[in-house]
């Protein structure tokens, strides 16, 4: 009896094993043996609890929006759910990372973060844009810190110094050691490439960086549309901020998709410079793009903020291009956990008013204005998510088709 009941216990045990939920991480290299493969590659999976496939099928994609659940609050509240959000969709495909004035002369260089991954990007001493994992492959340190003007990556632990093109140029105090050749414990790279005025990096090491292919994966149909409404290189940056909100990182993405619903009723002086009859939003394979006409002429001088249209472009998963007036600013979600994340402000300018800064200072007060009020709307939505009394919510059909999208892709992403 004993036997058997061991028996059975250990069956049901082999039971719960978590099954597998997508195939091998592309990070995962064909053998270990090898000395040229540098740890950071891998990349392995963040650990999944066994939950979170369970999740993800809680939302129907094929559900026409007008009959649709939005998917369950454990879409923002789950840690399971975040680090499988960190494999499937950030670790994969290009993404924003920057901007090309950022990088326009040799030896310039920015760093940043994405999940786990630490990277810096540069353009070396002839003119090459690189990007790199920003970690030392001594005794992993990370090498550089923000942005600025290098002639070489020196790590700050040890001395180990590299290249702007990743090559190990010296290791300090390694008299005896064996088995060591420093070509190949140069920097491992990453994926880099450029639209417009952009810097896309991607974090899967076997993908092609030509810039009509990176084009057509990250835009799709809808590089056209964007370049034709001034979405181009010939705007100047004008400043960076940024903000740390309480919120799931997809919270943010929803209320800029929600085809201005929450505009007349959360930033009324900004809803009195748009024509909010005339919002109409269009969905491309990755980019949902929302365009209004500015409001009345009445108060409009020759510095309107606005303009007479407006552009909102999202680009799946986390970036956003808004393009009104003589104005271009850009919005990044970073995800830092399940319940918050960092957005990154870049401003750009035409030039016809880039030296005006009393109009400057006005405009980026009244920008600033609408994101406070978005901030406090957000970090709102978050508690409710976390709260017992929610669990799924329905669309707007007629306005929130951009979420609707985005929500879509999402999951495409995790079930891939």
């Amino acid at each position: 009896m004993e036997a058997t009941m061991t028996m059975t216990l250990t069956m049901s045990l082999a039971s719960l094993k978590p099954k597998p939920i997508r195939p091998k991480s592309p990070y995962l290299p064909q053998t270990l043996n090898s000395s040229r493969i540098f740890k950071s590659l891998s990349l392995p999976n963040p650990s999944v609890g066994v939950g979170a496939p369970t999740l993800v099928d809680q939302f129907d994609p094929t559900i026409p929006i007008v009959r649709a659940v939005t998917p369950p609050s454990s879409w923002y509240t789950d840690p399971s759910f975040y680090a499988q959000e960190l494999h499937s969709v950030f670790y994969r495909g290009w993404q924003a990372v920057g901007y090309t004035e950022q990088i326009k002369n040799a030896g310039d260089f920015f760093t940043g973060r994405l999940g786990n991954v630490e990277f810096v990007v540069c353009r070396d001493d002839n003119g090459k844009l690189q990007a790199f994992h920003n970690v030392c492959r001594h005794h992993a340190s990370i090498l550089a810190y923000g942005s600025g003007r290098k002639s070489c990556f020196v790590c700050p632990y040890h001395g180990w110094t590299y290249g702007l093109d990743g090559a190990l140029r010296k290791a300090t105090r390694i008299t005896g050691i064996q088995n060591f050749n420093k070509h190949e414990f140069g920097l491992t790279p990453v994926k880099v490439a450029t639209w417009g005025p952009f810097v896309l990096a991607n974090m899967e090491p076997e993908v092609d960086s030509d810039v009509e292919i990176v084009e057509s994966k990250w835009l799709g149909t809808s590089s056209d549309i964007l370049s034709k409404n001034g979405v181009d290189s010939s705007l100047t940056f004008v400043c960076r901020r940024e903000y740390m909100i309480e919120c799931n990182w997809k919270v943010f993405c929803d209320n800029y998709l929600d085809g201005g619903y929450h505009v007349p009723y959360a930033h009324k002086d900004l809803a009195s410079g748009l024509n909010l009859n005339g919002y109409s939003t269009t969905v491309y394979e990755k980019v949902s793009i929302q365009m209004c006409e500015g409001g009345s002429t009445e108060k409009k001088d020759d510095h309107d903020r606005l303009g007479s249209k407006a552009l909102y472009a999202f680009i799946y998963p986390n970036f956003m291009i808004n393009r009104y007036g003589p104005w271009m600013d850009t919005n990044l979600v970073i995800p830092l956990g399940p319940r918050k994340c960092r957005v990154i402000f870049d401003y750009f300018l035409e030039a016809s008013v880039k030296d005006d800064s009393d109009y400057i200072e006005r405009s980026l007060n009244e920008s600033e204005k609408v994101q406070m009020e978005d901030i406090v709307l957000c970090e709102g939505v978050q508690r409710g998510l976390e709260s017992p009394a929610y669990n799924i919510g329905r669309y707007a059909p007629t306005v929130e088709n951009a979420m609707y999208h985005f929500h879509r892709l999402l999951h495409e992403s995790l079930r891939e």
